[in-house]
C-alpha cells in the first residue's frame, strides 16, 4: 500500500501541521522578546510584561547557559536564540518521528535501504 491510499497519512500529515503551528507560535513570542530585550523596551509596560511573562517558561531553561549583553538600557539575550534553535530542532525530530509511521511499499523501501547503504 502506498502512502497516497494509506489511512495513515492524513492524520501524519495533521501532527506535523500541529507541531509546525505550534513551533511558528513559540519562535515568533520568543522573537518578540528577543527584540523587546534588544531594544531596551518598559517591562512595566502590558504588552512587554505579557511577552516577558509568557515567554519565560520556555526561556527559563537556557537563562544561565551564557551571559546577557548588556549596552545602554539593551539586552542581547543570547539565551532566547539559543532557546528558539533548540525548540526547532525538537519539532524537526518530532515530525521525523511522525514520518517515520509513513507508510511504504516494498519497492520503495527496498530502494531507500540500498541508497542508505551506499552512503
Amino acid at each position: 500500500m502506498d502512502s497516497y491510499n494509506s489511512p495513515s497519512t492524513k492524520p501524519l500529515y495533521r501532527g506535523t501541521q500541529i507541531v509546525w503551528y505550534i513551533l511558528g507560535l513559540l519562535e515568533a513570542l520568543l522573537a518578540f522578546r528577543f527584540v523587546l530585550k534588544l531594544l531596551g523596551a518598559n517591562p512595566g509596560a502590558g504588552f512587554t510584561d505579557f511577552i516577558y511573562g509568557v515567554t519565560y517558561p520556555f526561556a527559563a531553561p537556557f537563562l544561565s547557559v551564557f551571559k546577557i549583553t548588556k549596552v545602554e538600557g539593551s539586552i542581547f539575550e543570547w539565551t532566547t536564540l539559543l532557546a528558539m534553535l533548540v525548540y526547532w530542532l525538537i519539532a524537526m525530530a518530532i515530525v521525523r518521528l511522525f514520518l517515520m509511521g509513513k507508510t511504504v511499499s516494498t519497492p520503495e523501501a527496498a530502494a531507500k535501504l540500498d541508497s542508505q547503504e551506499k552512503a
